[in-house]
């Protein structure tokens, strides 16, 4: 919908979370911000993507939006990072929500909150095991870490294990690297509250992509709806189901969300 928003977004975690040899730490992590023309402060912000190392790479696994309006936007930033330290290589990544506003030449970024997805627990429903274990399900680092921390309602954990019979699935977010508020609103979001997922790829099939067929994006909405589903958002507006369960908007272009009243 405004792909220089996305790629603001993106470089500015890329410049984040890379570097090399001689180039870690804050002061650096600064400079590299500011050559991109954006405030230098937000380094501060980075969170993980600034963990103590020699050197680091950063890969983008998608660039979503978590809201789009007019002047202010979100992007959930879902990235893998490796980083070296005293010649260990350790994989790691996270979420970032992004968040900036229309500004001129280009659009600025106002604030960073990488996602803080908890600890985790050494008692797993089996649901959740399951979901960790499913090659069908394709979980980024910090929605790993979310199942991991055991605040995922098994009633979603299940209901993703339902969708993997049918669909291989790549999960973006889930809980945590969300807008704890539906984005633009005061009301609170499924996503904070464990009781919703977002899927930006079925089948290997980009859902931002128009490629993409449009049947197979309805039919992982209804399939998603029937397996109890009541908030299905997506790129296509579908008839049928209960008062309001279906939509559409701006934001959901690039992915498919779920939402479980639970």
């Amino acid at each position: 919908m405004e792909p220089q928003v996305k790629l603001r977004a993106v470089q500015l975690v890329e410049a984040l979370g890379s570097w090399r040899p001689g180039q870690q730490g804050i002061s650096a992590a600064r400079r590299r911000v500011s050559a991109l023309g954006l405030p230098p402060d937000l380094a501060g912000q980075a969170g993980p993507l600034l963990a103590p190392a020699d050197e680091a790479t950063v890969q983008v696994v998608d660039a979503q939006y978590g809201g789009i309006l007019a002047d202010t936007a979100s992007v959930l930033v879902v990235c893998r990072q490796w980083t070296r330290r005293e010649g260990v290589v350790t994989a790691g990544g996270t979420t970032v929500d992004v968040r900036l506003s229309r500004a001129r030449p280009r659009w600025t970024v106002t604030a960073l909150h990488p996602a803080r997805p908890g600890a985790a627990t050494s008692s797993l429903p089996v649901a959740a095991r399951r979901v960790l274990d499913d090659a069908r399900i394709q979980l980024p680092p910090a929605a790993r870490a979310d199942v991991r921390s055991g605040h995922i309602h098994v009633g979603v954990l299940e209901a993703m294990l339902h969708l993997a019979e049918k669909y291989r699935m790549y999960v973006s977010v889930i809980r945590s690297g969300h807008p704890l508020d539906v984005f633009g609103t005061s009301r609170p979001s499924d996503h904070p509250r464990g009781r919703a997922f977002d899927v930006w790829q079925i089948d290997g099939r980009a859902v931002v992509d128009p490629s993409t067929p449009r049947s197979l994006l309805a039919s992982f909405m209804r399939d998603a709806a029937a397996g109890g589903s009541y908030n299905v958002g997506g790129p296509v507006q579908l008839s049928g189901g209960a008062l309001g369960q279906y939509f559409t908007d701006a934001t959901h272009h690039d992915h498919i969300h779920l939402g479980y009243r639970i």
